[in-house]
């Protein structure tokens, strides 16, 4: 019997790790298609940095950011062909940016000067994307 549910238990278990790993991420807007991620990423960050402070929607944009950062990062960087795009390196730098702002100053707003410099490297994505790189 002992050696019944041994095997029982062991079986859920690689079930369950399996079911898991095989989700779409957090967000589950991830699709698989580069561009189209890469796009959608823009689209979160930029909603989630032109948010008011005052704005009550703020922290619900900010952990929707975090989970788009942290789905695109997980699927896409141990991805050889999009590993040396141009477009990958830089959106890397802007997320990078983004997500070290919303560790270390988590109720602070974002500053202009950083605001700034993500929505040119996200320009910059955009257009190497449309460039095919």
């Amino acid at each position: 019997m002992r050696q019944l549910l041994t095997r029982l238990f062991a079986f859920v278990l690689v079930a369950v790790i399996g079911l898991t790993g095989c989700s779409a991420g957090t967000s589950g807007q991830m699709t698989g298609n580069y561009q189209q991620d890469t796009l959608t990423v823009i689209e979160g960050l930029r909603s989630a940095i032109q948010a008011d402070q005052d704005d009550p929607a703020k922290s619900q944009a900010q952990s929707q950011a975090r989970a788009l950062i942290n789905d695109f990062a997980a699927r896409y960087r141990r991805d050889s062909s999009v590993k040396g795009l141009s477009s990958f390196t830089t959106m890397q730098t802007a997320l990078n940016a983004i997500a070290g702002h919303y560790s270390s100053y988590p109720n602070r707003p974002i500053p202009q000067k950083l605001k700034d410099r993500v929505e040119q490297e996200l320009r910059r994505v955009e257009a190497a994307l449309k460039r095919g790189r």
